[in-house]
């Protein structure tokens, strides 16, 4: 993994950790897979998140809107299995 790679994972992390008290409020939490070469940053949902009939809205408003602002090198965010 380069340098590079690191820093945006790093960096997204660091998104995700700002993130993650709003999801552990609701027993729920997250977690970065990886970021893929074409810069999709794959997470992974945990505890409620599994199964909460939010997580679309969630991911794709909340997550992925902060994380591509923070992290610009981001084009999407997924929630992988």
């Amino acid at each position: 993994m380069s340098t590079e790679t690191a820093t945006v994972e790093q960096r997204v992390k660091a998104v995700l950790a700002r993130i993650r008290p709003a999801v552990q409020a609701d027993e729920g939490d997250i977690s970065l897979v990886r970021v893929t070469d074409a810069g999709v940053a794959e997470i992974r949902f945990h505890g409620t998140c599994v199964t909460c009939p939010s997580k679309p809205m969630t991911l794709q408003h909340d997550i992925e809107k902060n994380v591509k602002k923070f992290v610009p090198e981001i084009t999407s965010v997924i929630a992988v299995d």
